[in-house]
């Protein structure tokens, strides 16, 4: 007697396999999830500009230019920091310091990049803390004052600590580099002695500001 056994053809029992996996792959494109593995989440990147100084993936940030100093006080011991940074046009200037008396201080560029205690003026006369420094700095046939470094004034708070975020464009990062940054015992007053006081400003005050002995140096590099 002839078997009544049908054989199905081989692709009646592959269909129902292709669907289910279709059904999984649609499940899988249509989620909204993210992985729960770590580190398989991918990052999510925006047309905003990275950090300062942050990777963006494609190489490391570029820095910006800029300079500093170490600011030591008469007896070598380091008082704070200085940074120069070129910020296109100008420069920014970010100084900390401590263990200063309170009040404001002159803060000048001097056109020469040591900083000797006890050593006398490019000029001569008598010695005293970082006079080798010279004058403040006159950028190019500049002679005017205030002069070109001149800087804002640092105001140390009660406990002798100061932070100052300042700017200029009187000189540029290249005529900073190997002058020394100084800090003045006293306020300057930017030799801004109005005409209606008499006499005039001597010329300690138009060299100096009277911001006093020099406290603290600090050679740009």
């Amino acid at each position: 007697m002839a078997s009544s056994t049908t054989r199905r053809p081989s692709w009646w029992t592959v269909a129902p396999v292709l669907a289910v996996a279709a059904l999984g792959l649609t499940a899988c494109s249509n989620s909204q999830e993210s992985s729960d593995v770590k580190g398989t989440t991918p990052p999510v990147f925006t047309s905003s500009q990275a950090p300062a100084g942050t990777s963006s993936g494609l190489g490391a940030a570029v820095p910006r230019d800029s300079v500093s100093a170490t600011l030591k006080d008469s007896n070598g011991q380091s008082i704070g920091t200085a940074t120069f940074t070129n910020q296109g046009g100008h420069l920014e200037l970010v100084v900390e310091a401590h263990g200063l008396k309170p009040g404001f201080h002159g803060l000048h560029v001097h056109q020469v990049g040591k900083c000797e205690p006890n050593s006398t003026a490019p000029a001569g006369g008598a010695p005293g803390d970082f006079l080798s420094a010279g004058g403040h700095l006159q950028v190019g046939d500049q002679n005017t004052h205030p002069a070109s470094g001149d800087l804002t004034s640092l105001e140390v708070l009660k406990d002798g600590t100061a932070k100052l975020t300042t700017t200029t464009d009187a000189f540029t990062l290249d005529e900073v580099k190997g002058k020394a940054l100084i800090i003045h015992a006293g306020a300057d007053n930017f030799g801004n002695i109005p005409t209606r006081y008499a006499p005039a400003p001597d010329a300690d005050t138009l060299a100096t500001g009277d911001a006093g002995a020099r406290v603290a140096c600090g050679v740009v590099a």
